[in-house]
């Protein structure tokens, strides 16, 4: 049994946090392998350490002396390392730092990596396992893709019968500069290093207790998901929740290894596992909560063409999107009759090109009428019950409609897992409570 365990920001933020992981690494002997985020907020007016690098790189760039932030950087991690007692040699990491800053020898990436690099060094102190830095194990190809053959190849080469913390969020290109992920890349890296071992569980450890099944900005103290499949979490992510980094799932499912999201704060709350699919039966409550989860976005819009006979119009279809694609625009979603066809994309994106893209349409299919509708929110029902469940719509559309919800489009895959609703910008906080307060309590 091996675990590859991940830890956000929030859970390297001060010593104290550190003692959390470190209580929960040496709960479980198959904890073997621990990925590490840079140093976190530790309160609401605090700063995370991997923005402060950033405004480093900003400073010296413009030739601005960045002294007094690279100082809150250096105190932090000298606070933490002094409070739990340890010995690593951070002074000359700091001092090596910042005379490759002064020399130009440090790319923006590479600047930002820092953080990352010393929150690991210090963990593996801490936990006693070897330091593993992930430039020797997760490369980059040319084109920012990583070459998991070579990556997974050499990481399983270096973990070989040890304990290892490694740090997230970068890899090496094949020369040996330092490549980033996009923010959030620590889940990435936790991902790829599971993938790469093989391991029965996926731990990703954050400062929540699983997957919510609403925003808890809209609805007050939402449930956990218990179980949830990829595809579930696809969806979700898509469609606004604040989960995970999408590129997280790939490695991951594509060996099926199950994904748990745990909070560092209450290590006891099992949080939400994740799988492609759950072949066991469901539990009774389970059962009777056919929706997994609900999320959304505001700020749409929907482009509409009627014409009669268009559905028969070869090609039709086709120059529709060549005319946004050519504008920049990518089609959400895309609802339609059978004389009407409509993309819904993004409000702010459109405005700037609306004119040239129904002078387009004009032009190209000579429709005989288009609309444009703004100020639309997206809210999505999610859930793999919802399967051959004709009755879960109905309820939807009479729960929205006792509480005066207007529902401006609706659109259902053929999956049936889920249900997308277009309505007033005005009511979105509204539909995602009524939906939540119908399905879950």
């Amino acid at each position: 049994m091996l675990k590859v365990l991940k830890f956000g920001g929030s859970s390297m933020a001060s010593a104290a946090q550190y003692a959390k992981v470190k209580a929960i690494v040496e709960a479980d002997e198959t904890r073997r392998v621990v990925v590490v985020s840079a140093a976190g907020k530790r309160n609401k007016e605090d700063h995370k350490v991997t923005d402060l690098l950033y405004l480093c790189h900003a400073h010296m760039r413009y030739g601005v002396s960045c002294d007094s932030v690279f100082g809150m950087i250096s105190q932090r991690y000298l606070e933490i390392r002094d409070e739990l007692g340890l010995h690593t040699d951070l002074e000359a990491e700091l001092a090596k730092i910042r005379t490759d800053m002064e020399e130009g020898r440090l790319s923006e990436a590479a600047l930002a990596s820092r953080g990352e690099y010393l929150s690991a060094r210090l963990m593996a102190d801490y936990l006693g396992f070897a330091f593993v830095d992930a430039t020797q194990w997760l490369r980059f190809r040319i084109d920012g893709t990583v070459d998991r053959d070579w990556s997974y190849a050499a990481l399983r080469r270096l973990a070989e019968g040890q304990r290892i913390v490694i740090p997230g969020f970068y890899g090496a290109m094949a020369d040996g500069s330092i490549r980033t992920f996009t923010r959030g890349g620590s889940d990435i890296t936790g991902a790829l290093a599971a993938a790469a071992l093989d391991a029965d569980v996926y731990e990703n450890w954050t400062d929540v207790s699983g997957i919510l099944m609403a925003d808890p900005r809209i609805v007050e103290n939402p449930e956990s998901i218990p179980r949830l499949t990829y595809t579930e979490l696809r969806e979700l992510s898509y469609l606004g929740a604040q989960v995970l980094h999408e590129e997280t799932i790939f490695p991951v499912a594509e060996k099926n290894i199950p994904l748990n999201i745990r909070n560092t704060n209450d290590p006891a709350h099992p949080g939400t596992v994740i799988l492609e699919r759950f072949d066991e039966e469901e539990s009774s409550a389970d059962e009777r909560r056919f929706i997994t989860g609900i999320a959304g976005k505001k700020d749409y819009a929907v482009v509409s063409l009627s014409k009669r006979g268009l559905s028969s119009e070869v090609g039709a279809i086709r120059k529709v999107f060549e005319i946004f694609e050519a504008n920049g625009l990518a089609a959400e979603y895309t609802p339609n009759g059978i004389d009407t066809f409509s993309l819904v994309v993004s409000g702010a994106k459109l405005e700037k090109v609306v004119h040239i893209i129904a002078a387009e349409l004009q032009e190209k299919l000579a429709p005989d009428d288009i609309q444009v509708t703004k100020d639309l929110a997206i809210v999505a029902a999610v859930g793999r019950r919802m399967v051959n469940r004709p009755e879960i719509p109905g309820r939807i559309f009479s729960a929205l409609g006792r509480e005066g919800i207007n529902i401006r489009m609706i659109s259902q895959g053929p999956r049936e897992e889920t249900i997308i609703l277009g309505v007033d910008n005005a009511d979105f906080a509204k539909a995602v409570r009524v939906l939540y307060n119908s399905f879950v309590k």
